[in-house]
């Protein structure tokens, strides 16, 4: 019997991990499972060079200022191959620090600027205030308007080049930079964003909707059974309930 199969990239887990960032990995592997899909979960890190298009979706989290400049240096070397699978549809997570390095450049609040791999038209400038707290936003998946909650931490400003759309409208918290009321960025089947928390754990909608999306490349029906989702949305509404008061920051 023929057994669908998903393969995930997990790029620099040992470098960018903060606030549970892997938990996402988990998220989409055991969604995957429950499923019936046979996953498998390949660690990538600085000096490997697989070939990422062999991949169906890539994850990478967010990290400190210093792990953030060493994964710059390989992401570049890694920038053809990244630039191959998203042409081949492969699906990017990018959260935080490795969704600032997507963009042309993150410069810094002392003038330096890191090089990013330019696949998204948008770019970074650090902030002397972190931007800290739970959020909300409103977005679209699966044809229905729904929320994505999240915590976020950064002192970067991300501003998205005028062709690019963001993930979502911010309903509270900052947000790609505390100006725009714009949250992450979505181009094709790459996805950026701020929101920490594990971001999956805490949005089942958003992780079926990557997981069908990285699917497509396996089948043409990637249908998704739905899961006993009660107790994950129960703690989203919660979310949304206690913070979608508070408004913009």
């Amino acid at each position: 019997m023929w057994q669908l199969k998903l393969k995930i990239g997990y790029l620099y887990p040992d470098l960018l991990e903060v606030y549970s960032d892997r938990g996402n990995v988990t998220v989409l592997q055991k969604r995957a499972e429950w499923r019936g899909i046979d996953v498998q979960v390949d660690h990538i890190t600085i000096g490997d060079n697989p070939d990422l298009s062999d991949y169906d979706l890539l994850f990478a989290g967010g990290g400190e200022d210093r792990e953030q400049l060493l994964v710059a240096e390989d992401l570049l070397k890694k920038r053809d191959s990244l630039f191959k699978a998203v042409d081949s549809g492969t699906v990017v997570l990018a959260i935080c620090g490795s969704y600032q390095l997507l963009g042309h450049y993150f410069e810094t609040i002392g003038g330096n600027r890191i090089e990013g791999i330019g696949l998204l038209d948008l770019y970074t400038i650090g902030g002397r205030r972190r931007l800290v707290g739970n959020a909300v936003g409103k977005l679209t998946i699966f044809d229905e308007e729904c929320t994505v909650v999240g915590y976020e931490n950064h002192s970067g400003r991300t501003y998205l080049g005028p062709e690019m759309a963001p993930l979502a409208a911010v309903v509270s918290g900052f947000g790609n930079n505390g100006e725009d009321g714009l949250e992450g960025v979505v181009e094709g089947t790459v996805f950026g964003t701020y929101l920490h928390g594990p971001i999956l754990s805490k949005n089942p909608r958003l992780a079926d909707h990557l997981l069908q999306l990285a699917l497509r490349r396996r089948t043409d029906n990637p249908y998704l059974p739905p899961l006993d989702d009660d107790w994950e949305l129960a703690a989203h509404e919660r979310v949304v309930r206690q913070y979608a008061q508070i408004g913009r920051r």
